[in-house]
């Protein structure tokens, strides 16, 4: 019995869910209906208002041009101001993103944008009249390609790049290519139109229409018929619900008594009223709840002596339980944190160089074994060391901590590149010490994939980070080794890997290298050159060339910039940009920085010892040698030599002035107190924002060699040393040609009003004792007359 009032419970729960069910679906079907016929109303009247809004909008626009004759006197004169608030006239209309007048052959005069609005780019004038004739308006729909697609309005406002640009002919009394035209000839040539013969077309008004400002202006209609499409779904949608609630409240009050009685919940019987079928359910289901009612009270006995006995035995095994997971705990714990300690680094929580050996031992016997490939990626970082010794050590930490979580993010991000091997690939991150990480691709398909993933982590690494209130931008040099290729041990293939690092240091870092049996003299090179600029300065090695700046108007040395050379024993002359980097690179470059600025001072008083004069003196700073005791260095250096302050001149680069810009300030302001002066190296090549000039207290600006060597070649590069000349002369600060090398350069410098050169058109650096002649009076005289234009004008400049 007991079954069978299952099984019909079973027939009559389905045929509930059916009824549901059809009803539901009536609901959706009447629902879905109105809805397609509210969105085919609003749409078709957003489509008309849109139409109308902007053909209304064309034709407003044409009107203005017609309405206003004395556009072709302001395009004539550019009159901006009558030409801006012409424009203005246009903007004021809604959906007019911006508007532009060109003349007559298409270049931009002026434009407005819309208030708030950044600017969009203008399309090229080709693409806006296309084949038109010059004499006839042209409307045109073009995207951010420039490409024509059509003006609808649902995709205009989904593409904010797409604008509907007309452009209307501005025509003329007279001939706007004639030059000697005055206001009185167009007033008179408007005044009697009988006597013009022809119009001539002067210029265009552009006017961009957005779609989105178009739907701006109709927005209201908009809205009211999308409110009123709305109001007619959510009738429809009240009226559905409403007939179909009262077909299946009967079945929802069953299904509620349904779920009471399997819940045990449900003691009462089931009052229902309906059809028969919907009372013979409810009959069924108040024999249900009897049965049930005399059941549970005989569970409720067996289940409370049964949970009696259970609660014992289980309170007892919660307490062996929790002593044994205690122990467990404390032994796993500790097991841990040996392993951690061994095993991983302190700071960044990566493998160490114990790990990363082990692993790398185990992962090449079985490279070996299954005739795989192995990639080991030695990485360092570049220039941490200056961040280490600027912002100190616990700045650092933090850097390394991140450097750490985002090679380690990158790399588990980066299995994809192994496309061509089984699941089991691994991609480790380990640190070996100080700035150094490792990382080892495991089953990789070929050497393309490990450079897939070095290039990954130097764009991982290259995002700013923000460590205590400073943005760094730190960059990576990444050597490459391939196992079994260029190694089949660890000490083999971390030798490759750091050989190749260094080498990608030498290209310029932050780039990676694969590495190459050749590399390894260049990598003995480099210790032995490392070793050898340690004692460099202790062996008297280092020397200072001076290159002389030469005074064009009386030809006279007005100043001498010092330049560091390497005398090595065995290697010779040693280029600047050789050890100038790597000195950086190993912390000596402030050692290296102050000999020269001390043998500069104390070569100078020699000089006046021997009765001859050098008024200047320029020496280059580094960046990490200007630090915040280096005004203090300075004033001890001239003490100790007894150098005038203001024969010293101290060159700075505009990377240097923009590091820090109000600890920058203090730290000028102090070398000023001193007396030294201050010039900036290579300007004109860094980022840096020229707001800096009026703020920083400078003597001199040096243009920097790229321009003046390349000036003839680019119309750009002249024009920027113009600007530079122009710019010091209203700054009141020196200026210093750098790098002139040929006449045709010193003639352009000077007829332009940079007067003091410095390059191997005159002298190359020079030792002290080959600078000596060159300190006469008048030395350079007779060369300059040579080259000079006009030979009168220099001894004009002389005898004044």
């Amino acid at each position: 019995m007991g079954i069978a009032r299952k099984n019909e419970g079973n027939n009559k729960k389905r045929r509930r869910d059916s009824s549901v069910t059809i009803a539901a679906k009536i609901n959706l079907l009447v629902i879905g209906i109105a809805l397609f016929l509210g969105s085919l109303v609003a749409g078709f009247a957003v489509h008309r208002e849109y139409d109308f809004a902007l053909e209304r909008l064309l034709e407003q626009d044409t009107a203005r041009v017609l309405a206003h004759p004395e556009l072709q006197v302001n395009i004539y004169y550019q009159d901006m101001a009558r030409l801006g608030k012409q424009l203005d006239e246009f903007m004021a209309s809604g959906g007019a993103a911006y508007a532009v007048i060109y003349d007559v052959t298409g270049e931009p005069i002026i434009r407005r944008d819309q208030i708030g609005s950044y600017g969009s780019p203008l399309p090229a004038f080709r693409a806006l009249r296309g084949e038109t004739p010059a004499t006839e308006a042209r409307v045109v729909t073009l995207d951010g390609q420039e490409e024509i697609v059509g003006d609808g309005w649902l995709v205009g406002l989904l593409d904010g790049g797409r604008f509907i640009h007309q452009t209307l002919p501005v025509f003329a009394a007279l001939n706007p290519l004639r030059e000697d035209l005055t206001r009185s000839d167009f007033g008179r040539a408007m005044a009697q139109p009988e006597s013009v013969g022809s119009l001539h077309v002067v210029g265009y008004v552009h006017v961009a229409l957005s779609p989105r400002g178009i739907m701006s202006v109709v927005a209201p209609t908009v809205a009211l018929t999308t409110l009123a499409c709305v109001l007619f779904v959510l009738l429809c949608t009240s009226l559905s619900l409403v007939i179909t609630r009262r077909i299946t409240a009967p079945l929802s009050r069953l299904a509620e008594a349904a779920d009471e009685i399997a819940a045990g919940r449900l003691k009462q019987p089931v009052d229902i009223s309906g059809s028969g079928e919907i009372t013979d359910i409810a009959a069924i289901l108040n024999g249900i709840i009897g049965g049930l009612s005399t059941y549970k009270t005989k569970m409720d006995v067996d289940h409370q002596l049964l949970s009696m006995k259970v609660e014992e035995r289980t309170s007892q095994l919660s307490r062996r339980n929790e002593e044994l997971n205690k122990a467990v705990k404390e032994v796993t714990e500790t097991k841990d944190r040996l392993r951690q300690m061994a095993y991983y680094d302190s700071l960044t929580s990566l493998p160490n160089r114990r790990l990363f050996g082990e692993q790398l031992d185990l992962l090449l016997r079985l490279a070996a074994r299954n005739e795989e490939n192995l990639a080991l990626l030695f990485l360092d970082l570049d220039n941490f060391k200056r961040i280490n010794d600027s912002l100190g050590h616990s700045a650092g930490d933090r850097l390394l901590k991140e450097v750490g979580a985002r090679l380690s993010s990158c790399v588990r991000d980066s299995d994809v590149v192994a496309h061509n091997v089984d699941s089991g690939s691994r991609i480790d991150v380990s640190r070996l010490g100080g700035d150094e990480f490792t990382v080892v691709l495991n089953q990789i398909d070929s050497a393309e994939s490990a450079g897939m993933v070095a290039q990954r982590l130097i764009d991982a690494l290259m995002q700013p980070m923000i460590i205590e209130g400073h943005e760094l931008v730190i960059t990576p040099s990444i050597g490459i080794a391939m196992a079994p290729g260029d190694a089949t041990d660890v000490e083999g293939l971390l030798k490759a890997a750091d050989t190749a690092m260094y080498h990608a240091k030498s290209l310029g870092k932050n780039n990676y290298v694969f590495y190459e049996s050749e590399m390894n003299a260049p990598g003995l090179e480099r210790l032995r050159l490392e070793s050898d600029l340690r004692k460099a300065v202790e062996r008297c090695e280092l020397e200072l060339h001076y290159q002389p700046q030469i005074d064009t108007r009386n030809g006279s040395v007005v100043g001498a910039e010092a330049l560091l050379r390497w005398q090595h024993p065995e290697h010779g002359m040693v280029p600047p940009f050789k050890f100038i980097p790597l000195a950086e690179e190993m912390g000596l470059i402030g050692e290296l920085g102050e000999w020269a600025l001390r043998e500069a001072c104390r070569q100078v008083m020699a000089f006046a010892a021997q009765g001859l004069k050098l008024p200047k003196v320029s020496v280059n700073v580094s960046a990490l040698q200007f630090n915040k005791g280096f005004a203090r260095t300075v004033q001890e250096i001239l003490e100790e030599t007894g150098l005038d302050p203001s024969v010293l001149e101290l060159e700075l680069t505009e990377g240097l002035l923009m590091d820090d810009a109000s600890a920058t300030v203090k730290a000028l302001q102090a070398l000023k107190e001193i007396g030294v002066s201050l010039s900036i190296d290579d300007f004109g090549t860094g980022y840096s924002s020229l707001s800096y000039l009026s703020r920083f207290p400078l003597d001199e600006l040096k243009i920097d060699r790229s321009f003046v060597t390349k000036f003839h070649e680019s119309d750009n590069d002249a024009s920027v040393v113009l600007a530079i000349i122009a710019l010091a002369r209203s700054l009141n600060l020196r200026l210093v040609a750098e790098g002139v090398e040929t006449q045709e350069q010193y003639q352009f410098l000077t007829r332009n009003g940079a007067h003091i050169i410095q390059g191997y058109l005159f002298s190359e650096p020079v030792t002290a004792e080959a600078l000596k002649p060159l300190l006469a009076p008048w030395h350079f005289m007779h060369q300059i007359q040579q080259i000079s234009d006009d030979p009168s004008v220099l001894r004009e400049a002389f005898v004044s």
